[in-house]
């Protein structure tokens, strides 16, 4: 198998390098809009490096891998349907519904594949969450509560082309809600704080947020993320029901310290970012896509999904804005959701 690798940042680098061990890919192509940064990465892995994506195109691949700026998703996406080719996208397909349902809509008449990078779906902590809420082990569940903390924010240049933090950084944590419980969000309210730094105001954004959300089942659930804690990397769900209460995320590199007399101390070496605190999870996620490209599995998450995760933030959004609740009904593409 020869697959195409569109963007190689951070996150591409890391694909690239899990796909070029992957006993059923032969070879990569890897482009970047920094041609000498795809030419860098293809010397260290021993793969070939294309001066631009319509090379990708031309020169064949048996399916790409998009990780470029969000911005261009949806185009490529659509590109690659029209192609006949199946597609890994990291997360989102647009930063609004309208380009997110056509870019949908281009791989549905396709008839193609396209799975996008929720990785958290991969995560051992995650994956037993929704075990056990599955299995009922929790009883009835009344509460859960979802957070993101980043220990430092991203470069200012970043923040207005992100879609916001809701968008940016809550939508996994909406996603995740959505896979671990098996409900829909119905409704929100949704609230932001920009008092964190200028850069934030000026655009548009807020660097600190939290969301009040009701499931389908009257499940009700928080998610608060902020782009500045300084105590490192925190991503947690806790997940309570009338028999148990269960966590993800809590082990020996949680930046976070108990008052307590007798509570466990702090953290010797608190994760940093993202990257190093989900590396096993953005690894399996794309096995998982060769193994969907060769139909030795499922999707796991395709455009539809994303679609669902992209229309709460939406929801977060107007309900930051106009300061009232917002219902998922209120906005395009509900009638379609599918069950998890």
């Amino acid at each position: 198998m020869r697959i195409g690798v569109i963007g190689t940042g951070r996150i591409g680098t890391i694909h690239a390098n899990t796909l070029s061990r992957h006993r059923e890919v032969g070879s990569l192509i890897l482009t970047d809009a920094d041609p000498g940064r795809a030419a860098e990465l293809a010397l260290r892995l021993g793969e070939t490096a294309a001066p631009g994506v319509d090379e990708i195109f031309r020169w064949g691949v048996d399916a790409v891998v998009i990780t470029t700026a969000t911005s261009a998703h949806a185009e490529l996406i659509g590109r690659a349907a029209r192609s006949g080719l199946p597609v890994f996208c990291e997360k989102p397909i647009a930063l609004d519904l309208p380009g997110t349902l056509q870019a949908i809509s281009e791989v549905e008449s396709a008839g193609t594949i396209l799975q996008m990078g929720f990785q958290r779906r991969f995560d051992t902590g995650y994956a037993g969450a929704r075990e056990a809420v599955r299995a009922g082990r929790l009883g009835r569940l009344h509460t859960v509560r979802a957070l993101t903390s980043d220990q430092a924010p991203p470069p200012a240049a970043y923040l207005p082309l992100s879609g916001g933090l809701y968008r940016d950084t809550l939508i996994h944590d909406f996603d995740v809600l959505r896979w671990v419980t098996g409900r829909e969000v119905s409704e929100v309210y949704a609230a932001g704080s920009d008092a964190g730094g200028a850069m934030f105001r000026e655009a548009g954004d807020v660097d600190t947020a939290a969301v009040v959300l009701t499931l389908d089942d009257g499940t009700l659930a928080t998610a608060t993320a902020t782009r500045l804690n300084g105590a490192g990397y925190d991503v947690r769900m806790e997940l309570a029901g009338e028999r148990d209460t269960i966590v993800v995320g809590l082990d020996d590199r949680t930046p976070i310290a108990s008052t307590e007399p007798t509570g466990p101390p702090a953290a010797d070496k608190p994760w940093p970012g993202f990257l190093e605190r989900f590396g096993p999870a953005y690894e399996a996620e794309l096995v998982a896509f060769v193994e969907v490209v060769t139909g030795e599995r499922a999707n796991p998450c395709d455009g539809r999904e994303a679609l669902q995760a992209l229309r709460v933030a939406e929801a977060c959004e107007l309900s930051r804005r106009e300061r009232r609740p917002v219902r998922l009904a209120e906005l395009p593409g509900g009638h379609e959701a599918a069950r998890i």
